[in-house]
């Protein structure tokens, strides 16, 4: 199982900059799974050889465009493998259905470009082949907001998007081998609604990973140089903690992390 950052960006500031690209996280495995596609995210798989059509289901944590924007032109490239509805798309009802002021972030047209739409509910255990996906609820200012584990015969890996620090935030995280966390915000900076380094270490400490990675970076996480900031939680937690790049390919097998890119060198 291979995982590729197609985008360690956060935020308005650097998704209006792109700074960092905010491409999302593909997962390349008995299935494929693109989690989280901003924007940028359709011309970044082709940048990195791979093709929509191929996907079989789409992940959004929340309703957000750093996270959903390119949801639909993604979906429309499902249809387009069979020229019928194909795949999944698994997200909370507000960006399905929206609620109050927030959302729907994707068409009921698009919605019907795959074969279903699932209601990320908190806890509910839902099966792509031999992949279990369980979301989990986040702290967010769209309330539905989830993050998601994801168990397979390769391993597990847990999805942290924006959130707020909550001790919920550790319900589910059991055998995890790989740990990404959305770290909008360095040391001491912390803003309502996300993660920052020691709201990062506090899970990290508690969860106890193989492997965690530092993404979804802002523009203040980023001029404190993520590098930095995964090396203090290292320090901490003495679990091995990296700041993904944009391009950064992991390798995830039997269990074990391995990093095959640190990432693009022609951008």
């Amino acid at each position: 199982m291979k995982i590729i950052f197609l985008g360690t960006g956060g935020g308005r500031i650097v998704t209006v900059s792109q700074e960092r690209h905010t491409g999302g996280i593909y997962i390349k495995g008995k299935r494929r799974i693109h989690i989280d596609p901003g924007p940028g995210a359709a011309l970044l798989l082709k940048k990195e050889g791979l093709s929509p059509m191929e996907t079989d289901a789409i992940l959004v944590s929340h309703c957000h465009p750093d996270h959903y924007n390119d949801a639909e032109v993604l979906m429309e490239g499902m249809y387009l493998k069979e020229r019928k509805p194909r795949g999944a798309l698994i997200a909370p009802r507000s960006v399905t259905e929206g609620m109050d002021n927030i959302g729907p972030a994707i068409s009921q047209y698009h919605q019907s470009r795959v074969s279903e739409v699932i209601t990320a509910h908190p806890g509910r255990v839902i099966s792509l082949g031999s992949l279990k996906v369980v979301p989990f609820k986040t702290y967010h200012n769209d309330p539905l907001s989830v993050g998601f584990i994801i168990r397979g015969d390769e391993g597990n890996i847990s999805y942290i998007s924006d959130t707020a620090l909550h001790k919920s935030l550790l319900k589910h995280q059991n055998d995890i081998d790989l740990l990404i966390l959305s770290v909008t915000r360095p040391l001491q900076s912390r803003i309502k609604y996300h993660l920052s380094t020691e709201d990062a270490a506090y899970l990290i400490e508690r969860i106890r990973p193989k492997m965690a990675i530092f993404t979804h970076f802002g523009r203040k996480a980023l001029k404190s140089i993520p590098e930095l900031q995964a090396g203090w939680t290292y320090k901490k937690t003495r679990i091995k903690t990296v700041a993904a790049q944009d391009g950064m390919v992991l390798e995830l097998k039997d269990g074990n992390v391995e990093l095959l890119r640190e990432k693009w060198t022609d951008f």
